[in-house]
């Protein structure tokens, strides 16, 4: 590790710093931008939790958790709207201590209403964290290979919650849902001193497309379609993610099974994620994202059998893979466009927006307990999230081949 110059409180001298391009530097900010997040990764065991821990209906657990990222979202839009004058460290450790105070204040909340008003301003610190860790990611050399990353340490902690917490919450209560989320928020900042600098870059270096596109005013067009991707592609998946617990319940099979076939689908997500972090754009972004998502829309139309537990568990796996392959290409697709961390950070508020419209359209939708219609709902969403993402591929692609040959 090397010590830098400047930094947040005058640390520069006290702590040394992760190498530029490092592993070691993919993890740490790969924890940084979880953080801000974490409780999606684990939003299955949440609305479980909630359901078995404070005996809230689906629907409220559902209305909670939208909430929490909706407040996230509006925290994503604040950071990308300030990214070039929020300093990033200083920010990064106040939102920390911000978001396990809230998490351990939650504990004491058993009502739904105020729950749902407490977690929005939870989320929105979540947000502003994570739109912060988004642009900070897009100044680094390879932006996909560390979103890569990102997916890969989500998924990791993520299927521990998801295949420890269910299990918790009858012997211990709801609170060690928001105990679990504190001490992840605590783990992260213990990290962040340990990181680079990240200036804002000047001039040139602002941008991944060339003056040429610029001028002629195409750069506009294929943000707001990448942008609509994430969009989508989130809230696809997690109109059908965060009720799947139940819905294998539905279907007749029991929690545990279901808890431990997501706890191995995420640990197996994490392994595709390195797909991503090892190869990048080696073959492009279209080959990836195509095949990854015609997948995705097969394997959400796969619950339609959830009766069969086999069927359940592969759709499980499948949809696991192919989320932690896809999201980062997408999210690279936003940052190749404006290298400052603007178009990173906007992903990060499209994300947001996609995790919480999922769960609320969800909650809405299963008011009849109708879960068919909400998994073709999903399908339909998914498959126009990838007309969406294609043509900003193409362009990408096109691009990058011009240049190289």
């Amino acid at each position: 590790m090397r010590a830098s110059s400047g930094g947040a409180f005058g640390w520069s001298a006290r702590f040394p710093r992760a190498p530029t391009d490092s592993l070691l530097e993919s993890v740490l900010l790969a924890f940084l931008a979880t953080a801000g997040l974490f409780y999606v990764n684990i939003m299955a065991a949440l609305v479980s939790g909630l359901v078995v821990g404070l005996h809230f209906s689906v629907r409220d657990a559902g209305l909670v958790v939208s909430a929490n990222v909706y407040g996230a979202a509006f925290g994503a839009l604040v950071a990308a709207l300030a990214i070039k004058r929020l300093p990033w460290r200083v920010t990064a450790i106040v939102v920390l201590i911000g978001l396990a105070t809230i998490d351990l204040a939650s504990i004491a909340i058993v009502q739904p209403v105020p729950l749902t008003v407490i977690r929005c301003v939870h989320g929105i610190l979540g947000g502003i964290l994570v739109g912060v860790a988004f642009a900070v990611i897009a100044r680094t050399r390879h932006p996909d290979r560390n979103f890569g990353m990102l997916l890969v340490v989500a998924a990791a902690m993520g299927s521990l919650g998801v295949g420890i917490l269910p299990r918790m919450v009858p012997i211990f209560g709801a609170p060690v849902l928001f105990i679990a989320l504190a001490g992840f928020s605590m783990l992260t900042l213990l990290m962040v001193p340990f990181l680079g600098d990240y200036p804002v870059p000047r001039g040139d270096a602002a941008t991944g497309l060339t003056r040429a596109m610029l001028s002629a005013g195409r750069v506009t067009l294929p943000l707001a379609l990448s942008l609509g991707a994430v969009f989508l592609f989130q809230s696809g998946n997690m109109a059908l993610g965060a009720y799947i617990l139940e819905l294998g319940r539905a279907y007749g099979l029991d929690v545990a099974f279901c808890s431990t076939a997501l706890a191995i689908a995420g640990w197996i997500g994490a392994c595709s994620a390195l797909f991503v972090v090892k190869f990048g754009i080696r073959w492009g972004r279209v080959l990836p994202l195509a095949i990854g998502l015609t997948i995705t829309v097969i394997g959400n139309a796969a619950y339609h059998w959830s009766e069969s537990a086999v069927v359940y568990a592969a759709a499980d796996i499948v949809t696991a893979i192919t989320w932690f392959v896809v999201i980062p290409y997408l999210l690279g697709l936003c940052a190749a466009v404006d290298r400052t961390g603007r178009g990173a950070a906007l992903a990060g508020f499209a994300s947001k927006m996609g995790l919480a419209t999922g769960p609320l359209v969800g909650s809405l939708v299963l008011d009849g307990v109708h879960y068919r219609l909400l998994i073709n709902l999903s399908v339909v969403v998914l498959a126009t999230a990838a007309f969406f993402a294609i043509g900003p591929a193409l362009l990408l692609d096109r691009k990058a081949a011009g240049v190289h040959s």
